[in-house]
């Protein structure tokens, strides 16, 4: 590896494998041989000129491809389009002469981007599977977990720890709908020609508007695709592009948010992400457990949902038919979205997959502030007994305001239940006040609420991925 040049750490650091090949340029250059046999096919399943051999020939070669005379030739002409159609024509002697027959260059490069977006998007998806698969695991094992709940990061009334987990997965499972819906949309440009009239084919065919319609059809067909666009300036609209990106923000979005989340409950103490037998948290402070994976996280998804911007103004300013302003910009922007996405799937799998949770810790947490919660509770047995609603609200008011003092002024105990066991007028002992704080009993109908949705919702959602295998990315930390 080259140390003396630049290199983007979303190739070295933090995209698969699989994602880096989806837009690499053997894809690329691949794809594009693909789509001019599906051309040369088509135009001759529709009647022009071109030989059953020339297109065997084609084929033969589509996977051999010369990059070195394609190379050389682009240094020549200063296009690479026609240096791979010469590079190929080079290859198919008898076939040269048809290869890219009526086309622009956006009939390569458009579909191959919208090909290449598609098969991100596939990897996408299934990784967004491995991660709920893995959360609603988490969610399922700890549903029944009391835990302090946070307003405002604030103490509030208690849910479980797989209650909080369902949260999680409900944004990525809104994620995964996006991504769908993307899919089942995803049309090719087709052959449109310089300006999207098709007049170069119209002019091929003799005049014959149907086998014009047909050509677009055909050449889907072949790629995979059930349509193409129905009209096109020379480019696919630049909105394709920002509503692919629009979906990957919105996954970077809930990641982000559940690393936040990570990252907060670290700092309690509750539950950590993995942290290896060898790594080093600090190079001062040996003692330090840094959540550094979802800090990755985090700081990958702020890059996503920035990029967007990028195929929003690229969207707004193609002037007419087409300008170029926005091929530097989606070399840029698309496939560095991807594999930021990649990379940000690879993490929350991992930290999903190992997450710590420490039940101590989050009961004693949850005790300090129950004696708070429990008031309502409290006051409500006392008025059952016969007391004065108004004046025992008073009187709770009073004694939690001193508890609170004692917490936050002296560093001491909250001694709330103390303070009520001595107070007649709520004719209740400390021991049964102990008893009525029971933490299951404070968290509504949250475990119910968690089995419901994994039964109702999120099995069902995922059901039919189930050949969709789980992969154990390497992170690299």
């Amino acid at each position: 590896m080259s140390k003396d040049c630049y290199e983007s750490p979303l190739s070295s650091r933090y995209a698969s494998k699989e994602m880096k090949y989806i837009f690499s340029p053997d894809m690329k250059f691949r794809t594009w041989r693909k789509l001019w046999i599906a051309l040369a096919e088509s135009e001759m399943e529709l009647g022009l000129p071109i030989t059953q051999e020339q297109i065997d020939e084609l084929k033969a070669n589509a996977d051999d491809i010369n990059y070195e005379v394609a190379e050389a030739r682009e240094k020549l002409v200063r296009h690479d389009v026609m240096s791979h159609v010469y590079a190929y024509g080079q290859q198919c002697p008898k076939a040269k002469g048809i290869i890219h027959l009526g086309a622009t260059s956006c009939y390569v490069g458009d579909n191959t981007d919208v090909i290449i977006m598609t098969e991100g998007l596939k990897l996408v998806r299934n990784k967004l599977v491995t991660v709920i698969r893995e959360l609603a695991k988490f969610a399922d094992k700890y549903k029944d977990l009391p835990t302090l709940a946070f307003t405002h990061f604030q103490p509030a009334q208690p849910t479980t720890v797989g209650k909080r987990a369902s949260l999680w997965l409900q944004e990525l499972l809104m994620d995964l709908e996006d991504v769908e819906y993307q899919l089942s949309k995803a049309k090719l440009l087709g052959c449109k020609g310089t300006t999207g009239t098709q007049a170069s084919f119209l002019e091929l065919f003799e005049g014959d508007h149907e086998k014009c319609k047909e050509l677009d059809r055909r050449i889907a067909k072949k790629m995979g695709y059930n349509a193409c666009f129905a009209v096109s300036g020379q480019t696919y609209s630049r909105k394709l592009d920002t509503q692919v990106l629009n979906v990957l923000s919105g996954i970077a979005q809930s990641a982000a948010k559940f690393s936040n989340d990570i990252r907060l409950l670290q700092h309690l103490k509750e539950v950590e992400e993995p942290f290896e037998k060898n790594q080093i948290g600090s190079s001062a402070m040996a003692y330090k457990r840094n959540p550094m994976r979802s800090e990755r996280i985090g700081s990958l998804s702020r890059y996503v949902m920035v990029d967007v911007l990028n195929g929003a103004f690229t969207t707004a300013t193609q002037w007419f038919e087409r300008t170029l302003d926005d091929s530097a910009n989606k070399r840029l922007s698309i496939p560095e979205a991807f594999l930021a996405i990649d990379g940000i799937l690879n993490l929350y799998a991992n930290v999903t997959d190992g997450l710590v949770v420490y039940p101590k810790v989050i009961e004693q947490r949850l005790r300090k502030e129950l004696p708070f919660m429990a008031t309502e509770n409290i006051m409500m047995d006392a008025v059952k007994r016969g007391g004065d609603r108004q004046e025992l609200h008073e009187k709770i008011r009073q004694h939690s305001m001193a508890a609170s003092r004692v917490v936050k002024e002296e560093g001491g105990e909250n001694d709330l239940l103390e303070r009520i066991a001595n107070d007649k007028s709520f004719g209740v002992t400390l021991e049964e006040l102990e008893a009525i704080l029971q933490p299951s009993k404070y968290v509504g109908r949250a475990p119910e609420q968690t089995t419901d949705f994994l039964n109702e919702v999120v099995y069902p959602a995922i059901a039919p991925y189930e050949n969709v295998e789980d992969e154990k990315a390497e992170i690299t930390v």
